[in-house]
This record gives structure tokens, C-alpha cells and sequence, in this order.
């Protein structure tokens, strides 16, 4: 929250799950980790094609990597405080409330209640995992925020779910060799481009992860104590009567995230809030329904729940409030990654989206399948690999879509990014000379359409 002119007070919600908030804490920081933990072990496996011989039996440590993961987060969320202290930002380890206009309360640890009073408040309180409402699931389950941390090997692993965060979790526990299956209600990375989606959930199959699909569990049962211990998931189908059972090791939860906005005294003020989701309409400018309150992060409504969305989000809106600026914050195009063992990296519209603002008739989709280098001497499968772009024929062939699958995907889409900012073209593309040989290189020789309907398979360098 944001008391008075130049000095920014945090006050917690109702959970504090450390400074640096989600992605220091459980998020993007340990998962890129432990992404990087399984790519590793592929590296091992492919080594062998390249000369590299060992006879030793290589096996990976869980413990070792979770400690290590955990002290580079402990040097971040040390770091956040250096900085806030560096910038005479108090921080003010308690939960906050609105009592009244102007007025929260905070009460820390101990039950010691201050007050404060300020012009202008920013609610970024960010998001809790959710749970199914099952007989069973928060006695036995995990969620994504706990795994990061859990002090022994989770063993066979039930994900459920079908969020980025779910097929990450999938993705590095079946990276680090163990068996992993994913139990799917309706469609995979709900929100995103549905071909890519499923082009993703394939890549994972190649890998061993199984998908239990049109499903959905009722009941968790432990059938034995351990770490970990013997759990039994029964499940029914979403499409009729048909009910399945499994056994794991451990069953991990990652069905979506509820906003923390229920306990902090907003209807006390005012401020309208979405009652299903509990996220905080906001117009173009971050403002509430309230003019001095302010939201950004994944509390908002109807924007990408992403760090990067919120720090720029957060960043412009103080320079508009303190420092004369007018730029706004650009939601369409926000790149993002799925860092599932093939990334899948993306900016501007999916597919779907993007028929459904300009008609299929006024786009043109280039796309083709594509082998990396580094693949071919390990052997691995030469059609897996895609890039595509969603181009606006009306206005100058303008990629208003980017997405990738494959290696280093995030680092390929944040360049392409700030190409689409500055009007990209697939002109642009084409008059771009490639870096040999990259992955990337691919995006300035598209040259098949979906509209033609030609075979987009490789059959060679």
C-alpha cells in the first residue's frame, strides 16, 4: 500500500509469503531453478552422442538441490530488503486493512495494531494456490508453493491441473526422473494459443509424462505415513459416470490461484471486487472504483498474471503519479514463457484470439516445424520443434502473434518482443539476416502459410 507522497509502506495481506513476493519465494525463481536441474540431466543423456563417456551411475539429489535453491532465495529476499532500505522505504511486516476512508490498520505477529493514513493506496496483495474442496486434499496434498521447498524426493507424482504452473511442475519432476502424471479437466494452458498448447502437451508425452485427460479428482486417501508416504486419488470423468483410481507418492495441486483481497477491509471503502474471483476492476490507469485506490499484479482483473506485468505496471504508475509521466502499461503485448522442458514462449495474440479481433480473412499465419542443431547428433525427434507467427494483412503484414516451442524459448521471445514493440513486420523479418545456426534464425526464412496448406515437416538441415 501507498501512504503519502514520496515513501512507499508495505503492509502484508492476510498470508506474507516473504519479500520479493511469489516469484522470489515460489515462483519463477525456483521453478527456472529446478527447469534448469532437469535440462541438465537431458544434457547427460545427450552427451553420450557427443563423445562423452562415464561409467559411473549418475543419480540426482533432491535434497542438495532444494537447500541450494533455497539459499539463493534467501540471498534475494535479503537483497529486497537492502534495497528497500537503501531507498528509506519502511517496510512494515503486518497484515493490512481498511478500516475506513484513507485508514488501514495493520497488526503484525503479535497482535500489536498501528494505524496509518494516506492520500493514495495500492493493493498488491498478490494470490494464494487453491484447493479442490475434496475430502482429503489439504491433509494430503501439496501445492506448487510447497514443493519448491519440500525437504525430501515428492516420488511418484500426481499434478493436477493443467496451468502453466502445473505442466512446470510436471515438466522438471518427470525431467529429474521420476513418474509423473497429470490429471487434465478440460483444456491444457487455458488462455493461450490452443495449438501451441497442445503442441506442448505432446513434447511432454515424448518425455513420459502421462495425462489422464476429461478428468477430475473426488477424493485423496492416505494409505500410508512416509516422506513421502502412499496416497490413493480417486477420480471421476467430466464427460459421464466413469470413476478411476491411482496410487502415488504425492499429489500436487496447481488449479489456479485465489486473489487476496477478502480480508483487507475493501467493502468497507468501497472498492468493487469481482465476487468469484476476487480480483479488482481497474480501468486504463490501474484506478478502482475507488479514484485514490489503486491495484496491480495478479489481483487485477483481466490481466496477465505475470511479475514483469506487475513491476512495469507498478513502475509506470508511479511516474503518473508522482512524476508527471502519462505512459501506460502495454498488456497485449507481454511476452511470457512456459518453461516446461520445451519452452513455449509467446507475445501478442493467440491464434484463437486473434481471429476473434481481426477475422480469419484479414490474417496470415507463416509457420513450420524445425530441428535445432544441437538435436541432431542426440538424435532427438526432428519434428517437434515449431515456431509461428499471426500476421495482420491489413496493416502491412504486422505480427500481432509470436510463438515459439523449443530451446531457450524465453530467450527468443523477449528479443522478438521488442521487435513487435516497434511495429514489427514480416517484411522486417524477411529483410533480417538469421544468425547461423540458431533457433531463432527460423523466424527470418518463414515462408509457409496455414492458408496454403504445404508440409511444414523437416526432412534434413
Amino acid at each position: 500500500m501507498l501512504p503519502g507522497s514520496w515513501q512507499w509502506t508495505f503492509a502484508g495481506s492476510e498470508e506474507d509469503s516473504g519479500l520479493g513476493g511469489t516469484c522470489v519465494n515460489v515462483g519463477c525463481i525456483p521453478k527456472k531453478l529446478m527447469h534448469q536441474a532437469a535440462l541438465l540431466g537431458q544434457a547427460l543423456t545427450d552427451s553420450r552422442k557427443f563423445g562423452w563417456e562415464y561409467n559411473q551411475q549418475v543419480k540426482h539429489n533432491w535434497e542438495t538441490m532444494t537447500e541450494a535453491i533455497q539459499n539463493h532465495i534467501g540471498s534475494l529476499t535479503r537483497g529486497c530488503r537492502r534495497a528497500l532500505r537503501e531507498k528509506a522505504v519502511a517496510h512494515v511486516n503486518s497484515c493490512g486493512e481498511f478500516v475506513e476512508h484513507h485508514k488501514i490498520k495493520a497488526t503484525n505477529g503479535k497482535g500489536q495494531e498501528t494505524y496509518y493514513t494516506a492520500a493514495k493506496f495500492v493493493i498488491a496483495t498478490g494470490e494464494r494456490p487453491r484447493y479442490l474442496g475434496i475430502q482429503g486434499d489439504k491433509e494430503y496434498c501439496i501445492t506448487s508453493d510447497d514443493l519448491f521447498s519440500l525437504p525430501y524426493c515428492p516420488g511418484a507424482t500426481l499434478v493436477v491441473g493443467a496451468s502453466p504452473a502445473a505442466l512446470e511442475c510436471a515438466g522438471f519432476l518427470a525431467g529429474l526422473g521420476l513418474e509423473v502424471t497429470v490429471m487434465v479437466r478440460s483444456q491444457l494452458l487455458r488462455g493461450f494459443d490452443q495449438e501451441m498448447a497442445e503442441k506442448v502437451g505432446s513434447s511432454m508425452q515424448q518425455l513420459g509424462v502421462r495425462f489422464l485427460r476429461k478428468f477430475v479428482p473426488v477424493e485423496v486417501q492416505q494409505l500410508e505415513k512416509g516422506s513421502p508416504g502412499k496416497l490413493k486419488v480417486v477420480a471421476q470423468s467430466t464427460e459421464g459416470t466413469e470413476m478411476i483410481e491411482g496410487l502415488y507418492n504425492t499429489v500436487l495441486l496447481a488449479i489456479g490461484r485465489d486473489s487476496c483481497t477478502k480480508k483487507i477491509g475493501l467493502e468497507k471503502i468501497g472498492v468493487k471486487v469481482n465476487e468469484k474471483t476476487g480480483k479488482v476492476p481497474v480501468n486504463d490507469v490501474e484506478q478502482s472504483s475507488v479514484p485514490y485506490v489503486y491495484a496491480v499484479g495478479d489481483v487485477v482483473e483481466g490481466k496477465p498474471e505475470l511479475t514483469p506485468v506487475a513491476v512495469q505496471a507498478g513502475k509506470l504508475l508511479a511516474r503518473r503519479l508522482f512524476g508527471g509521466r502519462l505512459e501506460k502499461c502495454d498488456y497485449i503485448n507481454a511476452p511470457t514463457v512456459v518453461f516446461t522442458p520445451l519452452e513455449y514462449g509467446c507475445c501478442g495474440y493467440a491464434e484463437e484470439k486473434a481471429v476473434e479481433v481481426y477475422r480469419k480473412e484479414n490474417l496470415e499465419v507463416y509457420h513450420t516445424l524445425f530441428w535445432p542443431l544441437e538435436w541432431t547428433v542426440a538424435r532427438r525427434d526432428s519434428n517437434t520443434c515449431y515456431a509461428k507467427i499471426i500476421c495482420s494483412k491489413f496493416d502491412n503484414d504486422r505480427v500481432i502473434g509470436f510463438h515459439v516451442l523449443g530451446p531457450k524459448a524465453g530467450e527468443i521471445t523477449q528479443g522478438f518482443a521488442a521487435a513487435m514493440k516497434c511495429g514489427l513486420t514480416k517484411q522486417l523479418l524477411d529483410d533480417t539476416i538469421g544468425i547461423h545456426p540458431t533457433c531463432a534464425e527460423v523466424f527470418t526464412t518463414l515462408e509457409i502459410t496455414k492458408s496454403s496448406g504445404l508440409d511444414i515437416t523437416q526432412k534434413g538441415c
